[in-house]
């Protein structure tokens, strides 16, 4: 009888514990990760000044009102259509980027690696760099570790807080929900979103790093097909670097198998291995290379921003071509084209859209009524939206080829004041005398009209009028 246990299917996930490096890279992305999180966590607080009726919160995305304001822009629901074209810019932008050099966004502005980021931070300053994190995982649990961990535990759970806290302003007045929040007296909904954002943020960051770029996010396995030969990505140069060894022997190659690229990888691989879906082209590889090289008198570069095509020239000693060919290919400028033509055309459409507008749907049950005097009257309700800052006088007509007379319900005239930065309903009637040609049409064209009285702009919606058919 075989007594031998089966082998193991999966494998425990091993920590990875990056080790502190310095460099050009590792530089730009804290001042990345200084630069994004301080939007994130300052907007909200923006004051601007759109008048007494409007809210003064520069960014606000208002679900109660259906309204996104941005600084002096504001989107209305009908208006959905900037947003999916920053949406398709967005994507547009990430296909030119990774298609030139590579996985940048993932390595330097994704929200995962910047919270990862200060996450391995806060990790580093209370239990040490790598070697002192390494010792204190495979230590036993004594009161010295379980010191550590729950003051690193704390400073994560004030940040994932803060995070979590930091979303909700965006959705209404932020010091009105700040102490709404403070007294214990805030919707439900926000301390509910709060305490979701608040725990995946402090998941992802603090245990669960790598794993979301590796097995959440479908980006690296959308990516191949972003990049080709000519894409600057993170490389190792193995005609330079092989045969590897510590000893300085004749023929060997500059990598002194050091392992100190491997060591600063937050995802823990190997760059010297080729490209891998794991590797997030954060770089910090090359700045950890660099530092050994120098150190050791060879030239930088061994670790690089490197494109594939280049590899025969460099393999044979020759110069590589410059940077600005392999990102000004067809693929790029294709993309920078559509992208510039979106962006083009969301801002000409920004600019041409007037403050009023009006939509005009008619009554159809019934269709039409028939009154005494033998009169066809339609009904209609007008929707009426004034953007501007303050109430709105607007004035209602038709213009049509018929006779037809236009009356407003519960009033006297054709005048109707809108509230500032809302819509209002208004409904319309549009009679046919007895006698006139509309009245036993069975279609007749006419166009409403509502015009600012303030200012003089106008807006029309073109609809029909329904008679009696003979």
């Amino acid at each position: 009888m075989n007594t031998t246990p089966p082998p193991k299917l999966f494998a425990a996930q091993e920590p990875i514990f990056p080790r502190r490096v310095t460099g050009f890279f590792r530089t730009f992305k804290w001042w990345i990760m200084a630069f994004t999180l301080g939007i994130y966590y300052l907007t909200p607080w923006i004051r601007w000044d759109r008048g007494p009726a409007l809210p003064d919160q520069a960014v606000l995305i208002d679900l109660a009102h259906r309204r996104f304001y941005f600084f002096w822009i504001e989107i209305w629901p009908h208006e959905f259509y900037f947003v999916a074209g920053l949406l398709i810019m967005a994507g547009l932008g990430l296909f030119l980027f990774t298609s030139a050099l590579g996985r940048v966004w993932c390595g330097y502005a994704c929200p995962q690696t910047v919270w990862t980021d200060l996450f391995i931070l806060v990790e580093r300053w209370i239990e040490g760099d790598r070697n002192a994190r390494v010792r204190l995982w495979k230590s036993k649990w004594d009161m010295k570790k379980w010191r550590l961990r729950l003051t690193k535990w704390a400073v994560w759970l004030l940040i994932a807080v803060a995070t979590g806290g930091a979303w909700v302003f965006y959705f209404t007045d932020a010091p009105s929900l700040l102490r709404d929040l403070s007294a214990g007296i805030a919707h439900p909904v926000a301390y509910s979103t709060i305490a979701v954002l608040t725990a995946t943020t402090f998941l992802f960051g603090g245990f669960m790093r790598e794993q979301v770029c590796i097995y959440m996010c479908p980006w690296p396995r959308i990516q191949g097909a972003m990049m080709d030969n000519d894409t600057l990505t993170v490389a190792y140069r193995e005609w330079r670097g092989e045969p590897r060894g510590k000893k300085r022997v004749e023929g060997a190659g500059d990598c002194i198998d050091c392992m100190a690229c491997v060591n600063v990888c937050p995802m823990g691989i190997d760059i010297r291995e080729g490209q891998q879906m794991e590797c997030i082209t954060c770089a910090l590889c090359i700045d950890a290379c660099d530092d050994v090289m120098e150190r050791i008198g060879k030239p930088r570069g061994l670790i690089d921003y490197l494109a594939l095509s280049d590899e025969p020239a460099e393999r044979a000693g020759a110069t590589p071509r410059p940077i600005w060919q392999h990102i000004l290919r067809p693929r790029t400028i294709i993309y920078t084209t559509l992208w510039s033509l979106i962006g083009v055309g969301l801002i000409f459409a920004l600019f041409i859209r007037a403050d009023i507008d009006m939509t005009a749907e008619a009554v159809r049950n019934p269709t039409y009524i028939t009154l005494s005097d033998g009169a066809v009257r339609n009904t209609y309700n007008l929707r009426l939206r004034n953007k501007h800052g303050e109430p709105r006088e607007f004035a209602l007509s038709i213009t049509t080829e018929a006779g037809l007379v236009l009356t407003l319900e519960g009033r006297d005239s054709n005048l109707v004041v809108v509230p500032a930065d809302t819509s209002s309903i208004q409904r319309v009637y549009v009679t046919a005398p007895a006698g006139d040609p509309a009245a036993t049409t069975d279609v007749t064209p006419l166009r409403f009209w509502v015009e600012d009285v303030q200012n003089g702009e106008r807006a029309h919606r073109d609809n029909i009028f329904n008679g009696k058919a003979r």
